[in-house]
């Protein structure tokens, strides 16, 4: 892997990728930061060496490096999930990437279910916690010690600092944002009533497909890491209705003016 990270890396680099100080995954519901984003530099990820390539139909496909509020910022406009076909280790290679081309900060966004049945759709999640239901581990491969800590500690995976100021942010502009533990999932099916339930007794207030493995190797490279939830559709199991995809890429479109604002200071503030 190392080998394959210095060719991204160097590729990048002669590209123009010079120093992000801030790393940031677009996931649903955060596209529209790209229009605050001075760009300098964008890839189309089937054009990175060794990249994986989004094959979801409303996510994106390309690496951006510009200025947001006066930093260098890299984005991945669009993600990766292990419902595409893809390993733990290919999902999280982008946070490798932008980690070797000097971010510090990781924030990530996502859409999620609303198990907590106090939040509704179309507000935001804070993830302060989360629980892995993806049956494996991203740093579970030969030679990860080389990259960082085998054992990594996820006693506190969210920096304490970042969430503040998130909820600080969304104060001062009077946005709803909960706090809550995410768990991930595999997918792509949803959930059926009796696993909407059983996440509940876990202690889940949001679920969802994604995040959780770049959580975890951002926290084995010893990045600072905040995480947002757009909550998309209400998951109550004694009302649950068939899922609607077009519904919920609409929900995530009209919170998104919230998640611009909170991403779009916070950046400010780093």
């Amino acid at each position: 892997m190392i080998k394959f990270i210095n060719e991204t890396v160097d590729y990048l680099k002669d590209k123009g990728f010079d120093n992000p100080e801030v790393g940031i995954i677009l996931g649903t519901g955060l596209g529209q930061l790209i229009n605050e984003i001075d760009i300098i530099k964008e890839v189309s990820y089937n054009h990175i060496p060794n990249f994986p390539t989004a094959t979801v139909e409303f996510h994106k496909g390309k690496l951006i490096f510009g200025k947001l509020a006066e930093k260098k910022v890299i984005v991945m406009q669009g993600r990766f999930h292990l419902y595409e076909g893809y390993t733990l280790q290919d999902v999280t290679y982008p946070v490798r990437i932008m980690e070797k081309l000097g971010i510090k900060t990781l924030l990530v966004s996502n859409a999620a279910g609303a198990i907590n049945l106090d939040f509704k759709k179309g507000e935001l999640m804070l993830i302060e916690d989360h629980i892995n239901l993806q049956g494996g581990s991203p740093l579970a491969f030969k030679g990860v010690g080389e990259l960082g800590e085998r054992f990594t500690d996820m006693s506190a995976p969210y920096n304490a600092d970042l969430n503040t100021a998130f909820k600080s942010i969304a104060k001062a502009h009077n946005i709803t944002l909960h706090e809550g533990v995410y768990v991930s999932v595999v997918g792509p099916q949803l959930e059926t009533r009796a696993e909407y339930r059983m996440l509940k007794i876990m202690g889940a207030d949001a679920v969802g497909m994604s995040t959780v493995p770049e959580i975890i190797v951002a926290n084995h490279l010893n990045l600072k890491v905040a995480a947002v939830s757009v909550l998309t559709d209400e998951c109550d199991p004694n009302n649950l209705k068939p899922v609607n995809i077009a519904e919920i890429i609409e929900m995530a479109g009209k919170a998104e003016p919230n998640m611009v604002t909170l991403f779009k200071d916070l950046i400010k503030s780093i």
